[in-house]
């Protein structure tokens, strides 16, 4: 009797363990969720206070306009630099109070933005589809949005902490 006892305490010891291990989210990651829902599309792994840039061609003066951010350590997300080459449509004309206004290389660079998102809502291009994430610490990594979802597409965009059962669920951003 005691015997099965200590096997089923044991057993349950060991299916909770399991559980905690595939259910419990504790990896970090910039997560691509379909539209508005929970569907994971894509996920790339990332910790708090690492940086990452989107990247678009201006669908109007067919330029790259480069998005810099940074993941706070309450996990939102927080754009902290602009650099586009035109002004124009969409694009700032100037830097509003608190941020910095520079021009280098022949780009605008509007710095020391500090705009917090609970989360993002990005679109895939479909006119002009060249989306590109990059990341790293030097910005060594890059991957363009087509790798991984469909031109037109959108996303809600949201820095959290995933379970190992949902990283196996979604697809992991790689170059």
């Amino acid at each position: 009797m005691k015997l099965t006892i200590r096997r089923t305490f044991l057993c349950s010891v060991i299916l909770f363990m399991l559980m905690g291990i595939l259910f419990i989210p504790y990896h970090t990651a910039l997560v691509f969720y379909v539209e508005n829902t929970s569907e994971i599309a894509a996920y790339l792994p990332l910790d708090k206070e690492d940086t990452f840039q989107i990247i678009f061609t201006h669908s109007i003066h067919l330029t790259d306009v480069v998005e810099k951010y940074i993941v706070t350590d309450n996990l939102e997300i927080m754009q902290y630099e602009m650099i586009y080459e035109e002004f124009g449509i969409g694009m700032p004309s100037n830097a509003e109070e608190g941020q910095t206004y520079v021009y280098e290389d022949g780009k605008h660079h509007i710095k020391d933005v500090d705009t917090i998102f609970p989360f993002m809502n990005i679109r895939n291009g479909k006119t002009v589809s060249e989306h590109r994430l990059v990341w790293g610490e030097n910005a060594e990594h890059i991957v363009w949005f087509n790798q991984y979802f469909v031109p037109g597409a959108w996303f809600k965009v949201k820095a959290t902490k995933l379970s190992l059962w949902e990283l196996m669920e979604g697809v992991k951003i790689h170059d």
